[in-house]
């Protein structure tokens, strides 16, 4: 029960404006933590965005074109709208690098973005990685340092308990190791 209710609010608030109920449309111009290994991943979905994903949808779009009125051809116009939103995807990924700032994990007894986290909470043993909120992965046990209980664990050492309130249930997680 506990892991469920852990998961859901982690899903639920994987990063500060989910929890302030907007996502924005457009890249901001902050600074955004991320790992080395985050970096690396986004580096590798803009080349993949630029050189095999557009190439898949000019095809499709030409594709489309040759079923005849371009005013009544659904299939182009969902192509040229999967197009809109490949193009507005490789600008996010580039304004994502361009503002990236790379986080090493420093030798310490302190949680951190990029520590991996054992904690133990009603009994049971639970790992979560801290991350940066374009690396979460609720499955794999990635957590944004943005979530509430990234938030919580953060700068804390083993042995300290937190507290996670969660739909009125006051959830307490205690540190059992870093690396």
């Amino acid at each position: 029960m506990v892991i469920r209710a852990c998961s859901s609010a982690v899903e639920r608030f994987s990063d500060k404006e989910e929890v302030e109920g907007s996502t924005p449309s457009t890249p901001t111009m902050k600074e955004e933590y991320i790992t080395k290994e985050g970096l690396e991943d986004l580096k590798k979905e803009l080349n993949y965005l630029k050189t095999e994903k557009i190439r898949e949808i000019a095809e499709l779009i030409r594709h489309t074109a040759s079923f005849g009125d371009l005013k009544e051809n659904f299939a182009y116009h969902d192509a040229k709208e999967k197009q809109s939103f490949l193009l507005t995807r490789i600008k996010e990924v580039e304004q994502k690098i361009k503002n990236a700032k790379v986080v090493e994990k420093k030798q310490s007894d302190k949680v951190q973005i990029g520590s991996k986290v054992q904690v133990l909470t009603e009994g049971e043993k639970q790992e979560f990685s801290i991350v940066a909120s374009d690396q979460v992965d609720v499955l794999r046990g990635n957590i944004s340092y943005e979530s509430p209980l990234g938030q919580v664990l953060m700068e804390k050492s083993v042995g300290d308990k937190v507290f996670l309130e969660l739909e009125g249930n006051k959830i307490e997680y205690k540190i059992l190791r870093i690396e």
